[in-house]
């Protein structure tokens, strides 16, 4: 049984919003594992335990760049929020999301090594990097790009610099940009129920699976009948079709005027969106979470033996 730390349970609470107890449950359960004990709090307390699951944890800025019907997004990253306000840092991320439009590299290495020369370092970009990670004095890195050259328009909305959406569309821009707008706000993972992946919906139909068996159980510690099988099999496949609603793009209801979903919204506008592509800062990257009370204890044990 993997130990469970106080810096784990505040970590899951400051990602699901769970109650404290809650937490410490769910990381007992699932041994240790952090995903795991975030499906778990899912499947006992619903979707308020994962309501906050997608604050980042990793700081950095999002950078594009267009051109006519070329394009990119760049997500870089750094330690602190501190140095995303850094005009050196700033002027690198936009300078990498040009770089990776106009010169089209395979790979973040092939990206370091385009020419490029800034705050006296170069000649590569690689080289500009190192330069201010000992200038600045904090580690960053080119965590991921994409590049858009397919023909279609462009439309690019970045939310301060945490998060950035490029939209692959026809037609109208406002539109377009609209859409880029809704992306950033609601987190669509794709474009129609039908794109969404495979995994993403035996997760979530696990997680109905699952909240289903708990129903069950406090149906039976009350001494009520279960539900039927088939209609439990109905509720399961009735929060997945929920959910595949709730994540696909066209069906979502435009942030501008819920009384349309997106896809009615462009019809209207006479505009087709091909693709759409959303970063977030640091989505994915698990940030250490300092035990400050054992920081605390460290330093005062330190302390206790210099003297």
């Amino acid at each position: 049984m993997a130990a469970i730390t106080a810096s784990m349970v505040a970590e899951l609470r400051a990602k699901t919003d769970a109650p404290m107890m809650e937490c410490k449950k769910a990381l007992t359960e699932a041994d240790g594992d952090m995903a795991k004990a975030e499906e778990v709090l899912r499947v006992k307390l619903g979707t308020k335990a994962g309501k906050a699951a997608s604050r980042v944890t990793a700081e950095g800025v999002v950078a594009s760049f267009i051109d006519g019907t070329t394009g990119a997004l760049i997500e870089v990253n750094c330690e602190t929020d501190f140095v995303t306000k850094n005009d050196s840092f700033l002027g690198l991320a936009k300078a990498a999301a040009e770089l990776v439009a106009k010169h089209n590299p395979a790979d973040v290495a092939a990206l370091g090594a385009l020419a490029y020369a800034q705050d006296g370092f170069g000649p590569t970009l690689e080289d500009v990097r190192k330069g201010l990670i000992g200038k600045i004095g904090e580690n960053m890195s080119f965590r991921r790009f994409k590049r858009f050259a397919s023909g279609a328009k462009l439309a690019a909305y970045l939310h301060g610099t945490r998060i950035g959406v490029v939209v692959e569309f026809d037609g109208d821009e406002t539109a377009a940009k609209d859409v880029a707008m809704h992306v950033a706000a609601m987190k669509p993972v794709a474009l129609t129920s039908a794109d969404v992946p495979a995994d993403l919906i035996e997760k979530e139909r696990a997680v109905a699976a699952g909240k289903a068996e708990e129903d069950r159980k406090a149906a039976e510690a009350a001494g009520k009948p279960a539900q039927p099988a088939d209609i439990v099999a109905k509720r399961i496949e009735g929060g997945v079709q929920k959910y595949l609603k709730e994540v696909s793009l066209f069906n979502q209801p435009f942030v501008k005027n819920d009384k349309q979903t997106i896809e009615q919204m462009l019809k209207a506008a006479g505009t087709t969106v091909k693709a759409f592509t959303l970063y977030v800062v640091g989505e994915g990257i698990e940030k250490k979470v300092d035990d400050f009370a054992a920081e605390v204890a460290a330093q005062v044990a330190a302390a206790k033996q210099a003297g």
